[in-house]
């Protein structure tokens, strides 16, 4: 009899991925390198950690990855991070651990991080968690690192960037694979986050609800618990479904603009590399406000902190000039119009 649908669920989205990072990895050592290495030896195995918080999403993830990784020849293991946003969460943070090295995984790791306050409480404690885990995976050598976000965080995502109004790329949500050399890899992004608390269940692991999901003091709970179940009130059960199929749809058109406006880049500059603007004009808006937000971060401007209605002055330096001054982006970085030329630098 073979395992229960949940867990064969699970295993195979993991199996795939793991599939993936192997021939990612094969082929990155096919590639010559220094010449050191005989062309007849085989790279050590590739190591792949999975980022834990304890929560059913991601305990469902290492417990895949701890069945699944031995049968392809890769090693596997684990980190923990604690925020210190909690009493205690540092004996939580090792009890993760703990549960982690029963699975079999090695090596693992709990990490503590300190949280800071810019973006807010979310967005400071995911930069946090970030940092640490790209910390851990440098450490260890890791080929790659996994994630439990699921269908539901997607749809969560796509609505909280629709809120945002930030456009296409912000309604596409979280990519299958993400961060330097594709680090990062996120298995259950089609899997519904009640098939991972199944296969928790099923298989008697212990899992950790964190009352911050559930707290009205952040945003994407209240859209969790609140904004979702309205909707599907409202317009019936497969919004979720809707809004993940939304992201990737979203996420190939981004990609396609995004393609466009790098080739387009170099024929928009004059011979000292300054934007010109009548040039700009010519373009479609969507791939003309690319250009500029590409421009403003280059000269230094925070991505994360660049909206789009910062893209949107900077548009109306080209589209609707009357001679106004210069505009003040994020980061100190100055955008004005100069003899026809769109020049943005540092202030």
């Amino acid at each position: 009899m073979g395992p229960h649908p949940a867990v064969a669920a699970i295993r195979l989205a993991v199996r795939r991925v793991l599939h993936d990072i192997l021939n990612d990895h094969h082929a990155s050592a096919d590639r010559p390198a220094s010449g050191e290495q005989s062309p007849h030896e085989r790279p050590p195995s590739p190591l792949v950690l999975v980022a834990c918080s304890g929560g059913a999403d991601s305990m469902a993830l290492a417990s895949a990855l701890a069945f699944e990784a031995p049968k392809l020849g890769i090693r596997a293991g684990g980190v923990t991070v604690d925020h210190g946003l909690q009493p205690g969460s540092d004996l939580r943070a090792e009890e993760v651990a703990l549960r982690l090295r029963e699975l079999g995984l090695d090596p693992v790791e709990s990490t503590a991080v300190t949280v800071g306050r810019e973006g807010g409480p979310e967005a400071a404690a995911r930069d946090a968690r970030y940092a640490a885990l790209d910390a851990a995976a440098e450490r260890h050598g890791a080929a790659a690192v996994l994630l439990g976000h699921t269908r539901d965080d997607q749809a969560e995502t796509v609505l909280l960037g629709l809120a945002r109004g930030s456009g296409t790329r912000s309604l596409s949500g979280m990519a299958a694979v993400t961060g330097a050399d594709g680090r990062y890899r996120r298995p259950f992004l089609e899997l519904d986050r009640q098939i991972a608390r199944k296969a928790c269940m099923v298989q008697s692991l212990p899992v950790w609800d964190d009352p911050h999901n559930a707290d009205p003091a952040y945003t994407r709970s209240r859209l969790r618990h609140e904004g979702l179940p309205a909707l599907e009130k409202a317009l019936g059960k497969g919004v979720v479904e809707a809004l993940a199929r939304t992201a990737q749809l979203s996420r190939d058109d981004a990609d396609a603009l995004d393609a466009w406006a790098r080739q387009a880049e170099a024929s928009v500059r004059d011979a000292a590399g300054l934007l010109e603007c009548a040039k700009l004009y010519a373009l479609p808006p969507a791939v003309r406000r690319r250009i500029l937000r590409q421009a403003a971060i280059e000269a230094g401007a925070p991505a994360g902190s660049l909206f789009a209605r910062h893209i949107e002055e900077v548009d109306r330096l080209i589209t609707g000039w009357r001679g106004q001054g210069a505009i003040n982006l994020p980061g100190k970085v100055v955008a004005q119009r100069q003899g026809g030329r769109l020049v943005i630098r540092q202030g």
